[in-house]
């Protein structure tokens, strides 16, 4: 049987521990109970772990042997700021295919109440994150950035950078990643796309720009296959 997977708040050497809201989760909708065993993400790998101790907002475990875990390229998605429902599904999503990092990106066509009530979400970004991570069997959460402007999300660091963009015609993303190394910047616009300004100031910037084909894609739904993409290309 798989044990359930929680991403440790607290490690010190063979012990581990849940806190807050995480171990009120737990303790409180679970029903925990001295003695159960689950797997635990402590720093850089996940533990075989058995719970010694329950209190409302902490849970403790001892920690027992490593558990093995599979290791994914390194992909982070400079994601445009769009409407926050949608883009609260593609955080949760793109963390259970695997993606490393999600930068926030405030661009030209990025609406303006948006931008206004970012800075506010990322606390409940993380939240998301945290937990799709911890569904999927991860080892840890993807890092969810302060959301930044567009001229410094051209300066990202990655051996590959490329920008999705629909008006690209002559190069298709996973061809674009076909002699990538493993860490890769993906950056992708919002409702309404790229300016052209902004597809200048990438291009300039040194990054290359691919298409995930010749229909015109939601924002969420480009995510979820630009990375799809990505990690099928880049496990080869």
């Amino acid at each position: 049987m798989t044990r359930r997977r929680w991403i440790a708040d607290e490690v010190s050497g063979n012990h581990a521990a849940l806190v807050g809201s995480h171990a009120d989760h737990l303790c409180r909708v679970l029903r925990a109970q001295v003695g159960q065993e689950f797997d635990i993400a402590a720093g850089s790998e996940v533990r075989h772990g058995c719970i010694t101790r329950i209190e409302p907002d902490r849970v403790e475990f001892e920690l027992g042997e490593v558990v093995p875990a599979a290791s994914l390229p390194q992909i982070t998605l400079a994601l445009s700021i769009f409407k926050f429902d949608r883009m609260e599904w593609v955080i949760e999503k793109c963390t259970e295919l695997g993606v490393a990092g999600i930068v926030p990106v405030i661009a030209r066509r990025t609406e303006s109440h948006l931008v206004n009530a970012a800075a506010k979400r990322v606390e409940r970004w993380q939240r998301i994150a945290r937990q799709a991570a911890e569904q999927s069997r991860r080892t840890s959460p993807p890092e969810v950035s302060q959301p930044i402007k567009l001229k410094d999300a051209l300066g990202l660091p990655g051996s590959t950078r490329i920008l999705l963009s629909e008006t690209e015609k002559d190069l298709m993303l996973k061809d674009a990643l076909r002699e990538a190394a493993s860490d890769v910047v993906l950056a992708l616009g919002p409702e309404g796309g790229w300016t052209v300004a902004e597809l200048d100031q990438f291009r300039d910037a040194g990054w290359s720009s691919a298409s995930l084909g010749d229909t015109i894609l939601r924002a969420e739904t480009a995510a979820i296959a630009a990375i799809a993409v990505a990690l099928s290309e880049l496990r080869k």
